[in-house]
């Protein structure tokens, strides 16, 4: 049952214990190796010159970096995957791949905010103009097409305010004027949206594939049309990943669909306790009605997973939420998601916007749902909320 062919009738989670190992190449054993080095051994003076064998050097990558592609392939139904040090890395590898001097790129003004900073610092550097539209602007992105438009960036939903795009409407209208398209695809993971179809998919492995907040990792993976320009790209920088990284996902990618699962359920229902919350003024989850882009989320995705976002309402200063988030017991002040650990991390929208106005005045906390018991992340919200009307009412009082 090594062959991915042989897995079509199989569960998604008993294909995640299947791909990305052959024990019967392993001595018997049922995890991979893992290959570490730079040197490869050849045969002869022609296998040398030639560079025959599919690892000729470290660069080529190694067997546990192959086993990692060959099973993301296999998840994402990409013509091929390339692996990279970090999730920001593999974003600039792909517009690296797909952009040059002079050409203009279409990205979502509620883009991962590193990627706005390679896009605005390093690739302008290179004469490559940025202009940013309305992650809502679906087909209606046809407008600002120009004669020198090369990529398309989508980020599906928005990583801080939770926005789902219409990727099947604005991939189309790529292809209309043979565009490419970029996707990160990191909230949904390819078991809940298959991007690869759209162009190529982005993923940072740091997150639900490593799920233990111990591995950085990035994944970049094509349709055919895309492949064998990303593949070159690639190997023209070597940019791979360390081993045990590699070998630690592939851990991971056992227990990613329950994970996944779990983390769905616990979010869901917590995010149903914070509608109910005097101090929290909007719930932002792609599966609620009201969320920006819910419909597109119903429409495309086959769930949801553990982060969301909350809008408090505007009446708590910076010091009230200061108290609240740093005398959390459970909850922690932390970037990334996907790992065990519940975090909390303020967002700021407006900050960082440059042609779509935020329409909300209070602060935006980021949670990322870990394994805790639901019970234990209520109680440590709702003392958090108590802190913040505390200092509400300090406030107050000190204006008397």
């Amino acid at each position: 049952m090594n062959d991915s062919s042989d897995l079509s009738t199989f569960g998604m989670t008993t294909q995640l214990t299947v791909i990305g190992h052959r024990s019967d190449e392993q001595y018997g054993f049922v995890n991979p190796p893992l290959y570490k080095g730079s040197t490869v051994i050849h045969r002869t003076l022609d296998d040398l010159e030639h560079r025959r064998g599919k690892f000729f050097y470290g660069t080529a990558g190694s067997p546990t970096i192959s086993n990692l592609e060959n099973a993301w392939n296999h998840l994402t139904g990409a013509a091929g995957t390339v692996l990279s040090p970090s999730g920001l890395g593999s974003i600039a590898l792909a517009f690296m791949s797909f952009t040059k001097a002079g050409d203009h790129i279409l990205i979502s003004d509620s883009v991962y905010a590193p990627t706005r900073v390679f896009c605005d610092s390093f690739l302008a550097k290179f004469g490559v103009q940025t202009e940013y539209y309305d992650p809502l602007i679906g087909r209606k992105i046809e407008k600002l097409i120009k004669k020198s438009t090369s990529v398309i960036f989508l980020e599906s939903p928005s990583s801080g305010t939770m926005e789902i795009q219409d990727v099947p409407g604005m991939t189309s209208v790529a292809r209309k004027y043979g565009l490419k398209t970029i996707l990160d695809n990191t909230w949904a993971t390819p078991l809940f949206f298959k991007a690869h179809t759209f162009g190529v998919s982005i993923e940072a492995g740091t997150k639900y594939l490593g799920g233990h907040s111990d591995i950085l990792l990035g994944l970049t993976s094509a349709n055919k049309e895309c492949w064998p320009t990303l593949r070159a790209t690639y190997d023209s920088m070597a940019m791979l990943p360390g081993a045990e990284d590699c070998l630690l996902a592939l851990r991971g990618m056992r227990t990613l669909h329950l994970r996944l699962k779990s983390a769905e359920k616990k979010a869901l229902e917590l995010a149903e306790w914070l509608l109910k919350q005097f101090e929290v003024e909007k719930v932002l989850h792609p599966a609620f009605q009201d969320c920006p882009g819910h419909e597109f989320w119903l429409r495309d995705y086959k769930g949801s997973s553990g982060v969301f976002s909350i809008v408090l309402k505007d009446e708590f200063t910076k010091n009230d939420l200061r108290d609240m988030v740093e005398n959390m017991k459970v909850f922690r002040l932390g970037y990334s998601w996907g790992g065990y650990e519940s975090l909390i991390t303020l967002v700021n929208p407006s900050k960082i916007r440059t042609v779509t106005t935020w329409p909300y005045e209070g602060f935006v906390l980021r949670l990322q749902i870990g394994m805790e018991d639901l019970s234990d992340l209520e109680k440590d919200l709702n003392f958090g909320f108590e802190r913040l009307r505390s200092g509400r009412a300090r406030s107050a009082l000190s204006k008397l």
